[in-house]
């Protein structure tokens, strides 16, 4: 037998879990509270994601841990302030509806394009770092080729290492010089 890492989640749906190990394949046993009916659900464990590969019953259940992503989307610099800040809260609101964590965000501002983009020599620059599952990169970006003000736009998931470096960054460990104390 082994532990379940995931009781809060299931807990809501099961009233009881048994896990049992098999080959590298672990068979979760869910017991149903209203019916009482025992479920077999069998995973194949892959770094922390639950992949269903049988199941005796029709209503599949994924468990997707939540990942670190970081967006950043270049709108068109002929916004006016008011339509850029409707602009980024949409972008948000589409986050926090969908159960995205917002970690950090940080406008940017208007900057020199590296090439022409659409004739237009700059844009607003606006960076979001989430917590979220992976499908919901697919809405946002789908949201972004929609809309006509986003000009540019990338998603990336962040590694430990990058979590860890924008989390020194936020707290200002990186970017300035450390002031070193004068010889006297």
């Amino acid at each position: 037998m082994t532990v379940f890492n995931y009781p809060k989640i299931l807990g809501k749906f099961f009233t009881e879990i048994l896990s049992v190990e098999h080959q590298n394949i672990e068979h979760y046993y869910f017991i149903q509270p209203a019916d009482s009916q025992i479920f077999l659900f069998s995973v194949l464990i892959f770094k922390s994601i639950f992949v269903p590969l049988q199941s005796n019953f029709k209503n599949q259940i994924y468990i997707m841990e939540l990942r670190n992503y970081e967006t950043v989307f270049i709108l068109t610099p002929v916004l006016s302030e008011q339509q850029t800040k409707d602009t980024v809260e949409k972008f948000k609101k589409i986050l926090t509806d969908n159960n995205a964590e917002i970690v950090n965000e940080d406008a940017w501002g208007i900057r020199k394009l590296a090439y022409p983009i659409q004739n237009k020599q700059t844009g607003y620059y606006y960076i979001i770092e989430f917590k979220a599952e992976g499908t919901l990169v697919a809405k946002l970006e789908l949201e972004y080729k929609r809309d006509e003000k986003v000009i540019r736009f990338l998603t990336t998931a962040l590694d430990k290492h990058a979590v860890a470096y924008n989390e020194r960054k936020q707290k200002g460990l990186i970017g300035k010089k450390p002031v070193e104390a004068k010889a006297e």
